[in-house]
C-alpha cells in the first residue's frame, strides 16, 4: 500500500465512486491504493453487501493464488461510498475522525483511505447480525459490554474537537429552499448552550433545519418538530448521567447489521459472544441512555417488529452487564454502586425510550426527499414519529384518558 497522507495514517485520494459504474470506479480506486494488485497473481473481486439502506458497501478481495479464505480476508477491503445528499445528515469530516478515534483504542478496523465520496478500511472477519440475532443471549451481552467498552473507554472531548469552519455546510443542489438561511454552528449549537457540541441534540437541531419548507404543512410539521426537540431537551438534557457532563461518545445507529459476531472456535457457542462495531457516521456524544434505547429499539430492524423488542426483565439484564463491563473501564459516580447505578440506568432508558422516534422520524423525512435508494422512507418516518407521540401519550396519560388502547410497542416495553 502506498504511504498515508496525513498523521492519521490513511491516504486521501482525488477519485469518487460511481454508482452507475460501480464496478469499473471500485477497481480504480483499489488500484490507486493498492497498485501492486494489478500484477499480482489471482483475481480481483467485488463483493456487494446490502444490509444498510444510505450507502453503497462492497468488498474488495485479491484471490492469490494458495491462499486460504482467512488470509484473503486478512487483506480484503471495505468500499463505502456515501449515498446521494447524504452530507445534509452526516457530518464526514467528524465521522472521519471518529473513525481514527476508535482505530487508535482497537475498536474498529484500520482506516485506510477516504476518497471524495466514501471511505476505505479493512474488512473484519465475522458474521453481520439481522435483527433476531440481537434478541439471542449469548450475541446481546456481547453488545452490552462492547458498548460499555465504548462508552467508558472513548473520550468525549476528542469527538468534539471544533471543526475548523463555523459554518453549517448544506451541499449545493439540496433540497432547502433558497430562501432559507444557513445556520451558523453557533445557531444549531444553542439547543443545548451549556454542552460539548456537536452533540446528539444539534445533530437533531441540524436535521431541523434542513427539513423542507415548500408548502404549508411542511412549515407547520418543521415548527412542530422544533418545539418537540426543545421540549425534550428541557425535560431529558441535563439529567445526571455517566461519561463526561452526561454524555459519552455513542454509535447513535446500533442497527443488527452494524454487529459484527467474531469467528469462533470450533465446538459449543460462547456463553457470551465477541462483539465488533462497523459504521460510525452518525456516532457523536449523546446520554448513555439513548445509545442504549436506540439499539433497543433496533431488535424490531426496519420492519418495527414491536413484538420483538426487549422486556424490562431482558433490558434489566442487558444493563447490568452494561454496566458491570463498564465500571470495570472507568470509575462510576462516587455516591452509587453498581447495582445503584444500573438501577438509575434502567429508569434513564425507560425515560429515552420515545427519543429514537423522534431521531429517526425527522431522518427518515430528509431521506424521503434526497435518497435514490429504493426504500419507502416517507412512510418509515410517519412509523417512528408515531412511536415518540405514543410516548407522549403515554406520559401524559392522555392515551388512557381518551380510551385508547395502549400501542403494541408501548405494551411490549411495558412486559416484565
Amino acid at each position: 500500500m502506498s504511504k498515508p497522507d496525513n498523521e492519521h495514517g490513511f491516504r486521501k485520494l482525488p477519485l469518487s465512486h460511481n454508482s452507475a459504474d460501480s464496478q469499473a470506479s471500485a477497481l480504480r480506486l483499489v488500484l490507486t491504493l493498492f497498485p501492486n494488485w494489478e500484477k499480482a497473481d489471482g483475481q480481483i473481486e467485488f463483493i456487494r453487501f446490502k444490509e444498510g439502506i444510505t450507502n453503497t458497501l462492497l468488498k474488495a478481495v485479491k484471490r492469490r493464488p494458495g491462499f486460504t479464505d482467512k488470509e484473503i480476508d486478512d487483506e480484503a477491503v471495505l468500499i463505502r461510498a456515501y449515498g446521494k445528499g447524504t452530507d445534509i445528515l452526516i457530518d464526514r469530516e467528524r465521522e472521519t475522525q471518529s473513525h481514527s478515534l476508535l482505530c487508535q483504542r482497537s475498536l474498529a478496523p484500520e482506516l485506510l483511505a477516504r476518497f471524495q465520496n466514501g471511505l476505505m478500511y479493512r474488512f473484519i472477519r465475522g458474521q453481520v447480525c439481522d435483527s433476531e440475532d440481537l434478541t439471542h443471549e449469548r450475541i446481546w451481552r456481547g453488545v452490552a459490554r462492547r458498548l460499555a467498552e465504548w462508552h467508558a473507554l472513548l473520550p468525549v472531548v476528542a469527538a468534539s474537537e471544533p471543526i475548523a469552519s463555523n459554518a453549517v455546510d448544506f451541499p449545493s443542489g439540496s433540497f432547502l429552499e433558497p430562501s432559507n438561511p444557513r445556520p451558523s454552528a453557533a445557531v444549531i449549537n444553542s439547543i443545548t448552550p451549556s454542552k460539548l457540541a456537536p452533540n446528539v441534540w444539534t445533530v437533531i437541531q441540524k436535521w431541523i433545519f434542513a427539513l423542507p419548507t415548500a408548502s404549508e404543512l411542511e412549515k407547520k410539521r418543521k415548527n412542530g418538530l422544533q418545539r418537540e426537540l426543545e421540549r425534550t431537551v428541557a425535560e431529558l438534557g441535563d439529567l445526571p448521567r455517566l461519561g463526561n457532563d452526561g454524555l459519552v461518545f455513542a454509535h447513535c445507529d446500533l442497527l443488527s447489521g452494524n454487529v459484527i459476531v467474531h469467528p469462533r472456535e470450533s465446538g459449543a457457542p460462547p456463553s457470551v459472544e465477541t462483539i465488533s462495531f462497523i459504521d460510525y457516521e452518525y456516532a457523536t456524544p449523546a446520554p448513555a441512555a439513548f445509545d442504549l434505547a436506540n439499539h433497543f429499539a433496533e431488535w424490531g430492524g426496519f420492519e418495527c417488529n414491536y413484538g420483538v423488542l426487549p422486556t424490562r426483565s431482558v433490558r434489566r439484564a442487558f444493563i447490568e452487564e452494561y454496566i458491570w463491563c463498564y465500571a470495570s473501564h472507568t470509575p462510576l459516580p462516587s455516591d452509587m454502586d453498581r447495582q445503584a447505578c444500573a438501577d438509575q440506568l434502567f429508569k434513564e432508558v425507560d425515560a429515552y425510550r420515545g427519543v429514537p422516534g423522534l431521531y429517526w422520524g425527522i431522518w427518515a423525512l430528509i431521506q424521503a426527499t434526497i435518497s435514490q435508494i429504493d426504500f419507502d422512507y416517507a412512510s418509515y418516518a410517519e412509523i417512528r414519529l408515531q412511536e415518540y407521540w405514543d410516548w407522549r401519550a403515554e406520559g401524559e396519560g392522555t392515551r388512557e384518558q381518551e380510551g385508547k388502547e395502549r400501542p403494541l410497542r408501548e405494551r411490549r416495553w411495558a412486559e416484565e
